[in-house]
C-alpha cells in the first residue's frame, strides 16, 4: 500500500512534538480490521491529548478518538471489505493509534457497524460527543425524566456534548435551557432547539449552597465543578443530573442533603468502557429516534489534518462551538 499521511505525537528527549508524518501500512498497531478513514473529529478529550499529553500510553500516538470509514481488510469474520463502520473510545486516540489518519487499524471488538439512518459523515458529527449526549439522555429516561416533568438544563452548550444534547432533548419534547459563557451565541442555541439561555455564571456554585429552589426536572452536565454543584442544589425532587465532563474542573463540594431530602440521582455518564451492547442499542437509537434534527452546516465546522494543531488549541481554551470535522 502507498503511504498515507498522519498527525503523529513523539516525544524525543522529553520534549513531545505533534506533526503531520507520511505512514505506511506496517506503522499501524495490531488489529483485525484495517480502516479506510473518511472523517474523524474533535473532542475536548483529543486536545488533552495532543496538546496537553494526558492520558498518552506510549509514544509515538497517532491521537483521535473518534474515527468512521470504509473496511480495506479484516480477519474478522464479522466485518468484510467495503462495510461501512465507525470506532469511538477504548484506547482509541490515547494508547492506539486513533483517527487522525488516512487509514486505521484496530481490534475488531471495538468496531460498530454503522448504523442504519446516519452517513459516515452524520456519525462523525455525532462521534463520541453525540454518543455521550444520546448516553446521557437514555439514562436520565431510563430514571424517570420525561417532558411534562419540567425544564431540563444543559451546561457547556455550546460545545459538542452540550449542542447535540440541546438539539436531541428538543427534538423529544423537553423544555431545554441551555447555559453557555459566550453571550454571542444565543441565535445559534436558540436555532438547536433551547427555549431559554442563561450564561454560566449563572449556574455557579460561589458558596457550597446546599440547597437551593428547585428548578431542573432533570440536568446534562459536560463541565463539572462548581457548575455541577449548583445542579445538585438546584434538581427538583427526584431529578436527576447526567455529568459526563470535567471542563470546571475535577472537584466537586456537595452534602447529603440533596440526595436524601429530594431523592436525586448523580449519573456517571462513561462513553470509553461502555459495553459493546449498551453501545450498539444507542448507536442504532442515533441512527433512529435519538438522531439530531440539526446535523448540518451550522453545528458542523470542517477541516483537514493541516489544521488540526490550531484546533485542538482552540477546543481546550473554549473557542470552538458545536463539532469539528476532520476530512480524510
Amino acid at each position: 500500500m502507498d503511504p498515507f499521511q498522519a498527525m503523529v505525537l513523539d516525544k524525543v528527549n522529553d520534549q513531545t512534538k505533534l506533526e503531520l508524518k507520511q505512514l505506511m501500512i506496517d506503522d499501524l498497531p495490531k488489529g483485525e480490521v484495517t480502516i479506510k478513514i473518511a472523517y474523524s473529529s474533535v473532542n475536548f478529550k483529543d486536545g488533552l491529548v495532543a496538546i496537553k499529553n494526558q492520558m498518552v500510553e506510549s509514544y509515538p500516538l497517532v491521537p483521535g478518538i473518534d474515527l468512521a470509514g470504509t473496511v480495506m481488510k479484516s480477519t474478522d469474520d464479522r466485518f468484510k471489505l467495503g462495510d461501512e463502520v465507525i470506532v469511538t473510545s477504548y484506547q482509541l486516540g490515547t494508547g492506539h493509534f486513533g483517527g487522525f489518519s488516512e487509514v486505521a487499524r484496530v481490534p475488531a471488538e471495538w468496531v460498530v457497524p454503522l448504523p442504519k439512518g446516519l452517513t459516515l459523515k452524520e456519525s462523525m458529527i455525532l462521534g463520541t460527543a453525540g454518543f455521550t449526549a444520546a448516553l446521557s439522555v437514555q439514562r436520565l429516561e431510563d430514571n424517570e425524566l420525561e417532558p411534562s416533568k419540567g425544564p431540563v438544563l444543559v451546561a457547556g452548550a455550546t460545545g459538542g456534548v452540550g449542542s447535540i444534547a440541546v438539539n436531541i432533548l428538543a427534538k423529544r419534547g423537553y423544555d431545554v435551557v441551555a447555559s453557555t459563557g459566550k453571550s454571542n451565541e444565543e441565535a445559534y442555541l436558540r436555532g438547536l432547539g433551547a427555549r431559554q439561555i442563561l450564561h454560566r455564571n449563572e449556574i455557579i456554585d460561589t458558596d457550597q449552597t446546599p440547597i437551593r429552589e428547585e428548578k431542573w426536572a432533570g440536568a446534562i452536565d459536560p463541565v463539572g465543578g462548581k457548575t455541577l454543584q449548583y445542579i445538585l442544589s438546584t434538581l427538583k425532587y427526584g431529578g436527576s443530573v447526567a455529568t459526563s465532563g470535567l471542563t470546571g474542573g475535577i472537584e466537586v463540594s456537595t452534602t447529603v442533603l440533596p440526595y436524601i431530602s429530594r431523592g436525586v440521582n448523580w449519573l456517571g455518564i462513561d462513553s470509553v468502557e461502555c459495553p459493546m451492547e449498551k453501545r450498539l442499542k444507542v448507536w442504532k437509537r442515533l441512527g433512529d429516534d435519538l438522531k439530531p434534527t440539526n446535523l448540518h452546516e451550522e453545528m458542523v465546522n470542517e477541516i483537514s489534518l493541516k489544521e488540526l494543531p490550531e484546533v485542538l488549541t482552540n477546543i481546550l481554551e473554549g473557542k470552538v462551538r458545536g463539532r469539528t470535522l476532520v476530512k480524510l
